[in-house]
């Protein structure tokens, strides 16, 4: 379950490419952009530019390099040539790449050209309860606390936290132990120690946090269709804190100690 040092250089170096995907896209004009367009730039990114295995691709079956949800979609949205990006959209890019043996995971919200403020304090508080979630993290604490940290900010700000989908240890295998939780009691759980490496993610939805499955057996929405939104990083327990692998550079602020 923990990692070496020399394992954890090579996740940090996945990490470090992943990031610069999420920076490629922070460049891109995505309204007026099929999900589908999307998902084919950021395979040619990974691929030619960067030398490295979309590690979704393949997966479970699934033929895309990201998941695209949009809006009411909370998870694993499948890129589409008719799903548009339109003007006060919000859409998380979900994104996987594997490099020396190793994957990173992590996904970002986008807001899409003029988005309400409603929708603009979702993806907010949903970012922030990413890092409360990361915050919490050092050697001898439990899962239990990251998943109270982020449930609490959830709440105080109003919305729900989804409990069907949750983080997971990562490696050379995209999903490995433990099962992170985004919600939990404070000293309960695994308790975490030093080398071990998994992913935080939460999805914070406006209204109920019940969801359901489409027909297509991949896309996840809001049971009342109200928006969702969630962010998500790969990080590291040190041996007096948290590394996150897939920091990208706007990030700084956030880490902990910094």
């Amino acid at each position: 379950m923990t990692k070496t040092p020399a394992e954890l250089d090579l996740m940090a170096e996945a990490g470090r490419l992943l990031a610069s995907v999420f920076a490629h896209l922070d460049g891109l004009p995505l309204a007026g952009m099929s999900t589908l367009q999307v998902n084919d730039l950021v395979e040619a990114f990974i691929v030619d530019r960067l030398g490295a295995r979309p590690a979704s691709k393949g997966q479970y079956g699934f033929g895309f390099v990201l998941n695209s949800s949009r809006n009411e979609v909370v998870c694993h949205g499948v890129p589409s040539k008719d799903d548009i990006l339109r003007d006060g959209d919000i859409v998380n890019l979900d994104i996987t790449l594997e490099k020396g043996g190793f994957i990173a995971d992590s996904s970002k919200t986008f807001l899409i050209g003029n988005v309400p403020p409603a929708a603009q304090r979702l993806v907010r508080t949903a970012y922030e309860a990413l890092w409360k979630g990361i915050h919490a993290v050092r050697p001898g604490t439990r899962l239990g606390d990251i998943g109270f940290a982020i449930e609490r900010h959830a709440r105080r700000n109003g919305y729900s936290v989804v409990r069907e989908f949750c983080g997971h240890g990562i490696g050379r295998e995209m999903h490995e132990a433990p099962q992170v939780l985004h919600f939990g009691r404070p000293g309960t759980g695994l308790r975490l120690r030093e080398g071990m490496v998994f992913t935080i993610e939460p999805m914070l939805n406006q209204g109920h946090r019940a969801v359901r499955t489409e027909d297509d057996g991949w896309t996840v929405v809001t049971a009342d269709r109200k928006l969702s939104a969630q962010f998500e990083h790969t990080v590291a327990v040190t041996g007096n804190g948290v590394r996150v692998l897939t920091l990208r550079p706007d990030e700084a602020g956030w880490v902990p100690g910094a």
